[in-house]
């Protein structure tokens, strides 16, 4: 068995390590200081195709196989580890409703601007108690 990426896996690789060291790296220390979610830089991972690794093609996603979203998902946490644990979040949720939901529906999006306000909120929820735990 060859455990070896593909040449198309290497540049999907390569792609997710870019954005992350560009667009989520310099700012990761700051984000979480301020209990930020980058919205903004959401939008940009979604324009690269993050946002509906698995989702079907027709409906706007990359439909990448669970290896590939994987692959993603790592090097997205090399520059920020709550920011790729949203994109995992959000591509979970998308794939179930394009696989469970109803076919006239197209994913778009409302759904990641929906998801964004609730990690934002859970972000900053979870950086008060880290908070008040360290002046214990």
């Amino acid at each position: 068995m060859d455990f070896n990426l593909t040449e198309d896996q290497r540049a999907i690789e390569d792609a997710a390590r870019a954005f992350a060291l560009a667009e989520l790296a310099p700012h990761s220390a700051r984000w979480d200081e301020e209990s930020h979610f980058p919205v903004d830089v959401m939008r940009k991972a979604a324009e690269l195709g993050f946002a509906g690794l698995y989702v079907r093609e027709d409906v706007g996603g990359s439909a990448l196989s669970r290896l590939d979203a994987s692959i993603v998902f790592e090097q997205l946490s090399y520059g920020d580890v709550s920011t790729a644990a949203f994109m995992s979040i959000h591509n979970m949720a998308s794939w179930m409703i394009d696989r469970f939901g109803s076919r006239w529906r197209e994913i778009d999006d409302t759904l990641l601007s929906a998801s964004s306000a609730v990690i934002t909120r859970c972000r900053c929820s979870a950086s008060r108690r880290s908070t008040s735990i360290r002046s214990l």
